[in-house]
């Protein structure tokens, strides 16, 4: 592939490719062990969206925040005249909505698999709620991860909850509007220890299956065995057009919420491999939602979030410079060697000159960790919050 080739289709990736920021990736944040407060933190929505705003203008790449209904909507839809507000302040509109399935007391047992059908309800109306807000707010999708299960055995019927989410979540699905997704998650254990209700890729598919045509499954990179096959379930769920959505972060052991690439840069790389090549064989009709799920305890707030996305956009990149032509004939013919070296040739290029050239060409800093110290806006921000942050109670783990 010639120079001049290269650099188009890195463009032309960077010119399509968008990654949702999570406001909770801006709040004070940590581990069920212990919380360390930073002084940059944001403590209220409007923070959020300012520091939103301040990774979208340096990278490019991120328009849309994430919000969580019980943290960033506590007045549920009498809080959406206030989003729309913010939306226009500071040129960021809202992305996906996340339901709270795992705070409130009343869910100890559970939330739509919870044996007290009263229980269930109130799970159910909160999603409904969550949907209305959706479509006030003109947002596509509905991101459910559900921290159901149980931690022993024979302490729940596993065969009744599966009946009770399915019930609760086509119930859901029936009340979404026509452009809106129900994106389901999974994740194999934690904050349940002998089963979580929807415990891997194939329990969110039949979920989302029996849910409705405009369910869809939800990839977190962190949520799965330390030595799960990611890509392969991306294939699958390409395969199947079930592929809703990511929740990015990396992960040494697992749900560790790390910044992307940070421990494995070569899996995200063989993640968008397979969703590009998909693309190029046209298996891909759904939308895929890229979104960041991560939890900075001791790094800075902004500046990971900053790093996260020039990550995302690096790798992605390197994956749109495979010889995808080339590479399907040498697998075709079984070249081992040279269809390795010829797929992982792309990972080894540095695309950093041309992603920068692209930054500069399309008025963004060239370099935006360097430009985002060089503001001093993480010094202004803390001496702003730091009064708040030091006497601050968060509420995530």
């Amino acid at each position: 592939m010639i120079e001049t080739e290269k650099i188009e289709r890195i463009w032309k990736a960077l010119d399509g490719f968008q990654i949702e920021l999570p406001s909770w990736g801006f709040a004070n944040t940590g581990t069920r062990f212990g919380k360390f407060l930073q002084p940059a933190a944001a403590s209220s929505l409007e923070e959020k969206f300012a520091d939103a705003r301040e990774v979208n203008q340096l990278t490019g790449a991120s328009p849309t925040l994430a919000l969580h209904v019980e943290w960033d909507l506590p007045e549920g839809a009498a809080d959406v005249p206030r989003i729309r507000q913010l939306e226009k302040k500071y040129g960021i509109r809202a992305g996906s909505i996340n339901p709270n399935l795992f705070q409130d007391q009343n869910y100890k047992y559970g939330s739509i698999c919870n044996p007290d059908a009263r229980i269930r309800q109130e799970a159910l109306d909160h999603i409904l709620t969550c949907i209305e807000i959706g479509k006030q707010l003109g947002s596509r999708d509905l991101s459910m991860w559900i921290g159901d299960g149980s931690n022993y055995p024979g302490t729940q019927s596993i065969c009744k909850r599966i009946g009770w989410m399915h019930e609760v979540l086509a119930t859901a699905h029936a009340a979404l509007g026509p452009s809106q997704r129900l994106l389901i998650e999974y994740k194999p254990f934690e904050p349940a220890f002998y089963h979580t209700d929807i415990a891997d890729w194939g329990m969110a598919l039949e979920t989302a299956r029996v849910a409705g045509p405009q369910a869809k499954v939800l990839v977190d990179t962190g949520h799965h065995y330390a030595t799960q096959n990611v890509e392969q379930i991306v294939a699958w769920l390409l395969h199947l057009d079930m592929l809703g959505g990511f929740h990015f972060n990396d992960r040494r052991y697992a749900d560790d919420d790390l910044t992307l690439g940070s421990i494995d840069p070569y899996q995200v790389f063989r993640i968008f491999h397979e969703i590009l090549s998909g693309q190029d064989e046209s298996k891909v009709s759904t939308p895929i939602a890229y979104m960041i799920d991560q939890s900075h305890n001791l790094k800075g707030k902004v500046e990971a979030m900053v790093q996260t996305v020039v990550t995302a956009q690096e790798l992605y990149v390197k994956a749109a410079l495979i010889d995808q032509e080339r590479l399907s004939d040498l697998q075709q013919s079984c070249r081992l060697v040279d269809a390795e070296e010829c797929f992982r040739g792309a990972f080894w290029e540095d695309v950093r000159p041309a992603v920068r050239s692209w930054r500069v060409a399309r008025g963004l800093p060239e370099d935006p960790l360097q430009t985002l110290a060089e503001s001093e806006y993480v010094e202004r921000i803390s001496e702003q919050r730091a009064a708040k942050n030091s006497r601050a109670v968060t509420s995530y783990a």
